[in-house]
């Protein structure tokens, strides 16, 4: 069954918004009567179709229980990448789990965007973690934010990692064990060329933990897939 994201409630009615509708019409083809599972406000319910040539409705039938996922809240910080590397980021990130990305420019970035094409692209990017969130049947859509540098992520609450590709550092494995109960996790990714020698220290200077992938040296766009799987397992029940 189809899945959307409602931000209105009036009279047992739910409401979507135009790109929405113009799916159900014309790329589903739906008719009166047809049902579509509806999130407003974190809960789930099953919806009605009724005149869809007309004036569209969606009628709450029920409200459906559902289970809560075990996953921290868990945030990615990633970098300015080009764009079809961002877009399987937020994509394949937002069906995994990630409950938000913080989008942060950093020495290396091969990207740099300027805040009059920022704001056009952020609206973008959130409409790819909105059908992402719908496709994965989330009741949450990954939220997007974005901060000047990467001291601006010093008061992050939880836990705070920075993937490395130094030696001699803890791998992934062995800290998510230790953090079993934890309800926030922020990891740090950087970008094609790796996270600076400076920026890593000054991470690690406000509170980031550098943690190694293991032996391989992954693809930007590969490494939120890799820890995702990961902590996922780890927390799968």
């Amino acid at each position: 069954m189809q899945r959307y994201f409602s931000s209105k409630l009036s009279n047992n009615y739910l409401y979507l918004n135009d790109d929405d509708i113009y799916h159900i019409k014309t790329v589903m083809r739906m008719n009166d009567l047809d049902k579509i599972e509806i999130v407003y406000n974190n809960k789930l319910y099953i919806c009605i179709i009724e005149d869809i040539k007309n004036n569209i409705k969606f009628k709450i039938e029920k409200e459906i229980d559902n289970i809560n996922s075990n996953l921290p809240f868990i945030t990615l910080i990633i970098p300015f990448l080009k764009e079809t590397k961002m877009d399987l980021i937020l994509q394949k990130a937002t069906e995994m789990g990630v409950s938000e990305m913080i989008l942060c420019p950093m020495e290396r970035c091969m990207v740099k965007i300027d805040d009059k094409k920022l704001e056009s692209k952020i609206i973008r990017w959130k409409r790819i973690c909105k059908e992402a969130s719908e496709q994965s049947k989330r009741l949450t859509i990954s939220n997007i934010k974005t901060v000047k540098s990467i001291n601006e992520l010093k008061n992050l609450e939880g836990h705070n990692f920075t993937c490395s590709t130094q030696e001699k550092v803890k791998n992934i494995k062995k800290v998510l064990k230790t953090i079993k109960s934890c309800d926030r996790i922020n990891l740090v990714i950087g970008p094609e060329g790796g996270i600076s020698e400076k920026e890593e220290n000054i991470l690690n200077s406000i509170g980031f933990t550098s943690i190694s992938l293991g032996n391989l040296i992954m693809r930007v766009e590969t490494v939120p897939l890799f820890l995702m799987s990961i902590i996922d397992y780890e927390f799968m029940e």
